[in-house]
């Protein structure tokens, strides 16, 4: 690696020389069977992940650095059950700043665009009254400010800046086809909530220099904190219906589905279940593509995905010749399913 020019982990291959600076995801100090101490790393930098593992003065080199820390980090890539590891013979925490945009990935599409989109899907509200609550935060210049650079999340999905913009917007356009299907929910309400359903996010997580979580996102969560959000900007509206109030907070409260996925109430009205369908269904998408695009494992399948509980076949179907136009078009045609 030259000096000075950052060897990004997703190009880091078999027997490759490794010196550079990288952030500590994790850390643990664990023992062989002959009971020598070693360190095992998760290293990373805005590319993806590697795992790491220091066999020399582990007991010495574990309380010189931190999770969370970025370190210049020496050593040669191997591979380890088809996935490179890098066997770390040194590792010294920076003092001095680390260059964010090597840990800090941003979102795909320009943040500007999408939120020129979400304002625009957002104009289709209806409703007087959610139309004002929708105003009275796109009018806030130090919350949007917030929202279109914040990250989704820590770990699973979007989680690189604007990644929260990015979430955000498309469970919008979900919710608006969702509504359109199915009549009988309250499109203006589900659009609403689907606008507002992470904004504690903005408080939740910080960035710099990594993805973290703040004190009151430990301590509180994003969907407590959003529904305060939510709070503070219907104050600011006079006659604001009471029962619109208690659903919206509901459908923030449960859009996550479940107690044991942190919602302190389940879903218990239309809007509540698509919405909490909905992000699932945006989170996993975005979550699983890039954790398939970010394996390195060789062969067909990906490694075991430990949220999931299973592994992922990579790949697509590769195109196949039309067999009927080797053989020509029969006289006789048989009925099928769409000839009926």
């Amino acid at each position: 690696m030259t000096k000075g020019r950052h060897l990004w982990i997703k190009d880091i291959t078999n027997e490759d020389r490794v010196r550079g600076s990288y952030l500590v995801r994790q850390k643990t100090l664990g023992t062989t069977r002959k009971g020598d101490p070693f360190i095992s790393l998760t290293l990373a930098d805005r590319t993806g992940e590697v795992d790491g593992k220091i066999w020399n003065d582990a007991e010495q080199l574990y309380s010189l650095f931190e999770e969370g820390d970025v370190c210049v980090v020496e050593g040669k890539a191997g591979s380890y059950r088809g996935n490179i590891q890098i066997t770390v013979s040194g590792i010294t925490a920076q003092k001095e700043a680390a260059d964010p945009s090597i840990f800090q990935e941003s979102a795909p599409v320009d943040l500007s665009e999408m939120m020129k989109s979400l304002r625009g899907i957002l104009r289709g509200v209806k409703n007087g009254h959610l139309k004002r609550l929708i105003e009275r935060f796109l009018g806030d210049q130090r919350f949007v400010s917030q929202f279109q650079r914040a990250p989704a999340a820590k770990g699973f999905h979007h989680n690189y800046l604007g990644g929260l913009l990015e979430h955000t917007l498309s469970v919008c356009q979900m919710s608006k086809v969702v509504a359109e299907h199915y009549t009988q929910l309250d499109g203006d309400l589900l659009l609403t909530a689907a606008f507002l359903h992470d904004v504690g996010k903005i408080r939740e997580l910080r960035v710099p220099p990594h993805i973290d979580y703040t004190d009151e996102g430990r301590l509180v969560g994003h969907l407590v904190l959003g529904t305060g959000m939510l709070d503070e900007k219907l104050g600011e509206i006079k006659g604001f219906p009471q029962e619109m109030a208690i659903r919206l907070k509901h459908l923030i409260l449960s859009h996550h589905g479940q107690y044991e996925f942190g919602s302190p109430k389940v879903p218990k009205f239309l809007e509540a279940i698509a919405l909490n369908l909905i992000d699932d269904l945006d989170a996993k998408i975005n979550g699983l593509n890039r954790f398939m695009e970010r394996d390195r494992k060789e062969g067909s399948w990906t490694e075991f995905n430990r949220l999931l509980e299973r592994y992922f076949l990579k790949g697509e179907i590769l195109p196949v010749e039309d067999e009927s136009d080797e053989r020509g078009e029969q006289s006789v045609k048989q009925e099928t399913l769409f000839s009926q």
